[in-house]
């Protein structure tokens, strides 16, 4: 029944956002000609190819060119200085158009003359003009039909609208791309708006060449600047300095003639951006200096070429920033401007007060990655973090708008930091948000399912999108059927996809990520119940300490000897090659040859969701001890781990329940890059093969520590992290115990709100459980404030777990 409702629902949102077909106010241009009035090479670049190929591809129509109008249906290309050179009937309905701005367009549709009309500022105007056509025509076999609300005028908001894309092999599928690959993606890049891509070198932080490429990275890096330049977009490249001593003659030279190489070798750049950090760690000092040398080389090649740089270090002390700042403001003539992105610690206004020169910032947001980045999603379900992991396929379109928005304002667009095609969706919205930021992500999301899926899954497209991203908030266990809704979305639209669509990469994304949010559900609901049902029979006492330890292990490894839904799971590995074939994409490392960590989350797809690791490695360690009375203390130990004993408190950070101790500072939409506030981190510090077991079929090893410890809260750089207590008794001390587990190997202190050391910087290594006792002045009014810092130059804070634990009366 809840099915059926639920389809009911899409179909109703189909027949106001799905395919049209002819109707009243709907041109039917099917047999229309392609008439342009210009045929300047420098003009028209690769625009008309552009929109015979993918008319073409979609409808199997070639639409054939004239060089003079008649009677009939006409698709037209014009400049707006070229208007009067329109035929009479449409240049007299089209004289009355306000004038366009830089980059702008009119696409007209002409329902009387059954006729589009695309004007455009400049060369880019009608590259843009005939993208809107493209994604907003109903284009299938043997039919174009557009409707006439499609027509508008249009500029885009801010100057700058790219993407990265770096040949490398830390990338996810970029290094498998062959020149035909990345010429569609740049051109369908640029159908949706953007002016700009950002390419790398051939030398990064990376290894130097993977199984995967196709061309050696020189020779790709040269073809990517081509096609860029074929397109009329500008081309950026993001050039880390990788050495360590910039003041060493040799090593100048060297790095000198590598980048006279490679300038030399692209025939197109219009920027070059030099992270201050990660990688490099120059003092800014050192930085410009070496800066002027490079912008001489570059102007050897590109004379017009700028040279940006971003606020960013591995050791970004204030002494840093206020040199860094210092060299800014002297304007050197090679700066054009800042870019601000992932790990730079400066909030947007602190940049902006730093700033005493007029100096323009380029956004470079992180849209790559859902943990241990810029944007994480706030509160995800560590079940989420242990499969999905960092980089997966991660549709995230209403997220990616509330990021591009808080700090469009003060930027002249964006460049996004991206690591292959997994943030494929994310590009578009960040595109169409630099074009216009009032456009509903649904539009965009209905463009992008009408232009890459066809004209019938425009609105069903869409909706299941955006229901992936639904998937991703609140409690995965409490979800009912929201993931299960999602899974039907795209099964739909499987049965009904022709076979082109089944293979069209974008799609299988979609596809592979509703199938795996299912079966992860399924698994957790399973999972959950074993490892319930395991701790009832540890906690048995009508039987031995060996019984239920035997019966507890016997039920935790049914988890992975008897798994649930093999067919969602096949369908996932099924996805996977699909995807490898299709695009290149490594989801895999032992068959597809992924980089760990670099998209690689298929690996993950029997993570265990449940503490049957932890528990297991527990079950094992006390059946090894000499007696029953040994081993019942020990399995009541266990089943108490959490317990803080009467009048105490227990919390777990990577829970939200226990956030209501946290001190939230500012909240996430007002602070989503959390360099104010406090947000939730995934991860574990601890290495050594005690705290790490092989688990049958899982080709990743497991975590052997509670799975507590694999989320926390944390607060990055200086942001305070501070968690209150206020229900103590003041008739009693307290300790306390505590759990630092994140990724971060930080050295931190804490402190109470009156000024009690609870302890010194400690470097947080592989104990991460400590226990501490609280002075009685921090608790005597029954309530504190614990409050973390870290030393100046480290990554942050994080806490899994605290106990506040009684440590005995107070005598008066």
């Amino acid at each position: 029944m809840r099915k059926s409702l639920w389809l009911c629902a899409m179909l109703a949102c189909l027949a106001l956002t799905g395919f049209q077909g002819i109707g009243q106010n709907t041109v039917d241009i099917s047999a229309a000609a392609l008439f342009s009035t210009t045929s300047d090479p420098q003009v028209v670049l690769r625009t008309k190819e552009i929109l015979l190929q993918e008319v073409e591809k979609r409808s199997g129509i070639q639409l054939k060119e004239v060089n003079r109008t008649g009677n009939g249906g006409y698709i037209i290309l014009a400049l707006e200085k070229d208007m009067t050179r329109l035929p009479a009937r449409f240049k007299n309905k089209l004289s009355s158009l306000p004038a366009l701005k830089a980059e702008g367009y009119h696409l007209h549709v002409d329902v009387q003359e059954q006729s589009v009309v695309i004007i455009g500022k400049d060369a880019r105007g009608l590259l843009y003009g005939t993208g809107r056509f493209l994604r907003k025509a109903e284009i299938s076999a043997g039919k174009i039909y557009i409707g006439e609300k499609a027509s508008l005028t249009s500029a885009p908001r801010y100057a700058l609208r790219g993407h990265q894309l770096g040949y490398r092999p830390k990338t996810n599928s970029y290094d498998a791309f062959t020149v035909a690959q990345f010429d569609q993606y740049i051109r369908e890049l640029a159908i949706f708006g953007a002016n700009s891509i950002e390419i790398l070198p051939p030398r990064t932080d990376d290894k130097p060449t993977s199984g995967h490429m196709k061309l050696p990275a020189i020779e790709m890096v040269k073809e990517q600047s081509r096609i860029g330049k074929s397109y009329g977009l500008d081309v950026w490249m993001w050039y880390p300095n990788l050495e360590k001593d910039y003041s060493d003659p040799k090593t100048i030279q060297k790095e000198l003639d590598e980048r006279e190489a490679v300038f030399k070798e692209v025939p197109k750049l219009d920027a070059v951006f030099v992270p201050g950090g990660d990688p490099g760690d120059l003092h800014p000092e050192e930085l410009f200096a070496w800066m002027e040398k490079m912008a001489t080389v570059l102007h050897k090649h590109h004379p017009r070429a700028k040279i940006w740089l971003s606020p960013q270090s591995f050791e970004p002390n204030q002494a840093w920033f206020d040199a860094f700042f210092q060299k800014v403001n002297q304007k050197p003539v090679w700066l054009g401007g800042l870019v601000f992105g992932p790990w730079v610690k400066l909030p947007m206004a602190t940049i902006k007060a730093s700033l005493k020169v007029e100096l323009p910032i380029r956004n470079y947001p992180d849209i790559s990655h859902m943990i241990a980045c810029q944007y994480p999603v706030p509160f995800w379900d560590p079940v989420w973090a242990r499969t999905l992991g960092r980089e997966p396929v991660n549709p995230r379109p209403v997220d990616q708008k509330l990021f591009h928005n808080d700090l469009a304002q003060d930027c002249i667009g964006s460049i996004s930091y991206s690591e292959g095609t997994n943030d494929d969706v994310n590009k578009f919205i960040w595109s169409d948000q630099d074009w216009n930021p009032d456009t509903d992500v649904t539009e965009t999301l209905q463009d992008y399912a009408r232009f890459f899926f066809g004209p019938e899954f425009a609105g069903q497209g869409a909706q299941a999108i955006l229901a992936l991203e639904e998937n991703q908030k609140g409690d995965l266990l409490g979800h009912h059927h929201q993931v299960e809704s999602t899974l039907w979305a795209w099964q739909e639209m499987e049965r009904k996809a022709p076979v082109a669509l089944q293979q069209n990469f974008r799609f299988q994304m979609g596809l592979i990520r509703a199938y795996y949010d299912a079966y992860t559900r399924e698994r957790l609901i399973y999972e959950t119940h074993l490892e319930q049902m395991a701790l009832r029979q540890l906690s048995d006492t009508l039987q031995s300490p060996a019984e239920r330890l035997v019966q507890a292990k016997t039920t935790l490894e049914q988890g992975w000897k008897e798994p649930v839904r093999q067919e969602w799971l096949q369908k996932c590995l099924d996805l996977a090659d699909a995807l490898y074939e299709s695009i290149g994409s490594q989801l895999t490392i032992g068959k597809h040859g992924a980089m760990s960590g670099r998209g690689n989350f298929i690996d993950f797809i029997r993570y265990p969701l449940n503490n049957a690791p932890w528990l297991s490695d527990q079950i094992r360690r006390i059946e090894k001890l000499p007696s029953g009375k040994d081993q019942s203390q020990a399995i009541h130990q266990v089943l108490h781990r959490t317990d803080p004993g009467p009048g105490g408190y227990y919390d777990h950070f990577g829970n939200a329940a226990s956030w209501h101790r946290v001190v939230k500072g500012l909240p996430w939409e007002k602070d989503p890059g959390s360099l104010q506030s406090p947000r939730t981190g995934y991860g574990m510090n601890l290495s050594g093969e005690k705290w790490f077991m092989q688990v049958p079929g899982v080709p990743v090893k497991v975590a052997v520590a509670p799975k507590e410890w694999l989320s926390q809260v944390e607060a990055i750089y200086e942001v305070p992290l501070k968690i209150v207590y206020n229900e103590l008794d003041p008739d009693y001390r307290y300790k306390m115990r505590i759990v630092y587990s994140g990724r971060f190997k930080s050295g931190i202190r804490l402190m109470t709100d009156d000024g009690a050391l609870i302890h010194d910087y400690l470097q947080v290594g592989d104990e991460p459980e400590r226990e501490f006792a609280i002075p009685y002045t921090a608790t005597a009014d029954g309530n504190v404030t614990f409050s973390w810092d870290c030393r100046d130059v480290e990554r942050g804070v994080q806490v899994s777990e605290i106990w506040i634990i009684r440590a005995g009366k107070v005598t008066r």
